[in-house]
């Protein structure tokens, strides 16, 4: 059974992209300075856990390997608490960048404070920055969900970053990015 769905924020576009420095999972420190001169920067909460993120994470991995060679630069934020969500601790994400073929950061916001500051709700979360890193897109990789049998190849994402790209707006609307609700530690969802 899929657990229930919850939207995307759709935060403002135009919004600068929040200040971090978080632990990748495997050790080192990554901050949002590291993405400077990129010309595009994703920022995308996932979740090793929920359904809605396993469904595309082999795509997802994909398409953003696809993308790197022409610029933008990506990093994955793990928000969940992970002492009632253990499956989302720093090892079983490891496993999950193997299996998915990540080949960008992954990190760990245990105090959820970065989840919070960028209004991330769900898992997946996607979050296209412009190289002001300025939002540029808010919403869904696709239309792939766990019932549903279409494929996972990031069509929506994919002409998202194709514009930000070429330097050009993404026009509205934006479909919001359906999945797992950011699993809070008691007392702290901000919502």
């Amino acid at each position: 059974m899929t657990p229930m769905a919850i939207n995307s924020f759709m935060v403002p576009l135009g919004t600068r992209a929040p200040e971090f420095s978080l632990p990748s999972i495997d050790g080192r420190k990554v901050s949002l300075s590291d993405f400077d001169g990129a010309p595009a920067l994703l920022v995308i909460f996932l979740s090793n856990h929920c359904p809605y993120v396993r469904r595309i994470e082999a795509g997802l991995g994909s398409v953003i390997t696809s993308y790197q060679e022409r610029g933008l630069a990506t990093v994955a934020i793990s928000s969940n608490d992970i002492v009632n969500y253990p499956d989302d601790a720093a090892a079983r994400l490891a496993e999950q960048a193997e299996r998915a073929g990540f080949t960008f950061p992954y990190v760990i916001d245990e105090t959820q404070q970065v989840a919070q500051a960028y209004r991330a709700a769900c898992t997946p979360d996607f979050f296209l920055y412009d190289a002001e890193r300025r939002l540029a897109y808010r919403g869904e990789f696709d239309a792939a969900r766990p019932n549903n049998d279409l494929p996972a190849d990031g069509t929506t994402l994919r002409a998202a970053i194709d514009r930000v790209l070429a330097g050009e707006p993404v026009p509205e609307p934006h479909i919001p990015s359906l999945g797992c609700g950011i699993k809070w530690k008691p007392g702290s969802d901000p919502f």
